[in-house]
């Protein structure tokens, strides 16, 4: 489990954008543009969470038991604790 925070990140003059753990008082650059990254928003879920996926709709499934949303890395649901089923391709 990590303990950094993740960041979304932006570079001001083209707008794109990486998702960083990042470290308080750090600057972060583009490594195209050599420009100062701005902070654009934290990533849920924040820590501790056993999940690296963004917290987004296309990385997320509701659990079975108790109908809460989860991300799709998850064995457990971090709601209720239930064992969710395995994740079948469409």
């Amino acid at each position: 489990m990590s303990i950094r925070t993740r960041y979304r990140l932006r570079t001001p003059s083209t707008g794109r954008e990486i998702f960083v753990e990042a470290e308080p008082g750090k600057t972060y650059r583009d490594r195209d543009t050599g420009e100062e990254l701005e902070v654009v928003g934290k990533v849920l879920p924040l820590p501790p969470s056993d999940s690296n996926l963004p917290w987004a709709v296309e990385n997320l499934r509701f659990c079975p038991w108790c109908d809460q949303m989860a991300q799709r890395d998850l064995n457990e649901c971090p709601t209720c604790g239930r064992r969710m089923g395995p994740i079948h391709a469409h």
